[in-house]
């Protein structure tokens, strides 16, 4: 007679206890114990070692949509602050460039002023006719 496997909902903090127990007693011991399949507690121990804790959860029931909400949002965030970024980058460059642009003048007019300008002279500007 062939026994029927009762199947068992386990909390990810169970999942954690018996994977912790199972390397104290090892593998066949304690899954002997625990009452599950050796490849059973593998599959918990490298989610476990993965992922952690969180790894262990189960997954049915979660909603997928809710995920891909979170995801979208946190991605519409990030685009944001990208453009804000971006938007502070090109301000300052355009801040930079009219310094720089106001600084040649300046540099332009003082060189003018040690040269020793002194004037306009009078015969190019005034016509004897």
């Amino acid at each position: 007679m062939l026994m029927k496997r009762e199947l068992i909902k386990r909390t990810a903090q169970e999942k954690e206890q018996i994977i912790l127990d199972i390397n104290k007693l090892g593998p066949t011991v304690g899954c002997r114990k625990h009452n599950i399949a050796a490849g059973q507690y593998y599959q918990w121990l490298h989610a476990y070692n993965a992922h952690g804790i969180e790894g262990l959860e189960s997954r049915r029931g979660k909603d997928l949509q809710a995920t891909v909400r979170k995801l979208e949002k946190e991605n519409s965030l990030l685009k944001e602050i990208l453009a804000e970024k971006e938007l502070q980058m090109k301000m300052k460059d355009e801040l930079l460039k009219k310094r720089l642009h106001n600084g040649t003048k300046a540099a332009n007019s003082g060189a003018i002023y040690q040269q020793g300008f002194t004037g306009i002279d009078s015969s190019l500007c005034c016509r004897d006719d």
